[in-house]
């Protein structure tokens, strides 16, 4: 394998932040979209290649800033990395270091997910605290008791987590272990970490959401023992090592809801592929619920139908198979403009309704009370300045600019290039009359108070 360790370009945080999407909404989107690999598989699994002493050749890797990032933790663990169009290769026979940069780890939460499958490598770790999008408190307590269930000690000063595994063969134990909530990042963290354990691993009330089964996928190719991924009980049966493996991401079902809502709220057909409807069932009962029509093309394709009306309804978000809470910016978009009122409670994060004064601006009457925002329909949005807070916030916006009469500029693109390969494009090859641009040094940014 080369040793080049450059990632293809995603946005810069710092081209993104300079430049702004703008969009002539009111048009119609036509044709096909292809989507991308999943973000949160793509981000664990590279993760995950630290348990392999050899190659991983890792396919349908999205190009986003969060897998650059995450290149550059993995880089700078010692790790070799190769990029070309969507195959990403990793080489991990060498990690020269079990402390991860302080830089990087503070600026994508995922990347603190790395601390279980470094600890079963080396019986060493030291991990900045997480970074990533400001949607709510997401503590690291279930990821350190499990650690420390399993045998490791662990101790958090200065921001920093250190963890190591006393003994002379300084291995992890297999361990029952029970999470107080089905977090998807303390699931993924402590299979990971139990892959190389010695013994048997439980963890109950474990995450279901489909990432944490592709990560017991990637595992069990590499030669693990994972059973249960995605029910709430998960066994993993230690071995002493993993070998290489060429490994194929799931279609990402954010992206894929994204832009199904994309073509519900500007009233358009298109299909989309490759995509997992099982992945989907709250998302495409609600899209129903409102009034959208969607056809199984074949078992990998969808094709969605314009409405005649769009109707009001309530959306709770849940853990998986619950509806998704990365979906819920996006279906508040569409609800501005259908009939009637709806409302959307938020349980899974507290800080996920910052969106809601920005579609405002567009228009909307949303009105934010506690985690629960009431989303009264309009007859039509119409175009304005506005500032993406958070990467599905910044989604709903370029949807909602897609509805809206005139013209919408969205600031704060580095949120959007986090998670999203290239939304733009796409939608612009879907028709849709959106343009990104530097800003010019007389357009003042928009700020808000938080």
């Amino acid at each position: 394998m080369n040793t080049n360790t450059s990632l293809p370009d995603a946005k810069s945080s710092s081209e993104a932040d300079s430049s702004v999407l703008q969009i002539w909404g009111g048009h119609r989107l036509r044709g096909h979209v292809k989507i991308s690999g999943a973000k949160n598989s793509a981000l664990v699994i590279m993760a995950g290649a630290l348990l392999c002493s050899g190659d991983c050749r890792i396919r349908n890797v999205p190009l986003l800033a969060d897998v650059k990032r995450m290149g550059q933790v993995l880089s700078a663990l010692g790790l070799r990395l190769e990029q070309h169009d969507d195959i990403l290769d990793i080489n991990a026979s060498e990690i020269t270091t079990s402390k991860a940069p302080y830089e990087l780890v503070t600026q994508l939460r995922a990347s603190f997910f790395a601390i279980g499958a470094i600890l079963a490598r080396l019986g060493v770790a030291q991990m900045p605290l997480p970074g990533g999008c400001a949607i709510g408190a997401r503590p690291v307590d279930l990821h350190v008791r499990g650690l420390q269930a399993m045998g490791a000690e662990v101790q958090i000063e200065h921001g920093i987590c250190n963890a190591y595994v006393p003994g002379s063969n300084a291995r992890l134990k297999g361990a029952k272990i029970y999470l107080d909530s089905p977090s998807v990042g303390a699931t993924e963290t402590l299979m990971m970490a139990a892959t190389l354990a010695s013994g048997e691993t439980t963890l109950e009330n474990a995450a279901r959401e489909p990432e944490v089964v592709d990560l017991a996928n990637f595992c069990n190719a590499m030669g693990a023992k994972i059973q249960g991924a995605g029910t709430s009980t998960i066994t993993v049966v230690g071995v002493p090592k993993l070998h290489s493996v060429d490994y194929s991401i799931i279609p990402d079902r954010i992206e894929t809801g994204t832009l199904l809502v994309a073509g519900a709220i500007t009233r358009s057909e298109i299909t989309l592929s490759p995509v997992i409807p099982e992945h989907l069932i709250p998302v495409l009962a609600k899209l129903r619920d409102i009034g959208v029509s969607i056809i199984e093309e074949a078992p990998d394709c969808l094709r969605i139908l314009p409405a005649q009306t769009l109707r009001a309804t309530d959306i709770e978000t849940l853990p998986h198979p619950g509806f998704p809470t990365d979906m819920q910016a996006l279906f508040m978009a569409l609800l501005t403009v259908a009939e009637g009122d709806s409302i959307i409670n938020e349980s899974v994060f507290e800080n996920r309704l910052r969106h809601a004064s920005e579609l405002n601006r567009l228009g909307a009457d949303i009105r934010v009370k506690g985690n629960a925002a009431f989303v009264r329909g309009v007859p039509m949005l119409s175009g304005a300045p506005v500032l993406g807070t958070d990467l599905r916030a910044s989604a709903a916006l370029v949807l909602a600019g897609l509805a809206a009469e005139g013209k919408t500029t969205i600031q704060g693109l580095h949120h959007l290039d986090r998670g999203y390969d290239r939304l733009d494009l796409k939608l612009q090859q879907l028709g849709a009359k959106i343009l990104r641009v530097n800003e010019t040094p007389t357009d003042a940014p928009i700020t808000r108070n938080s």
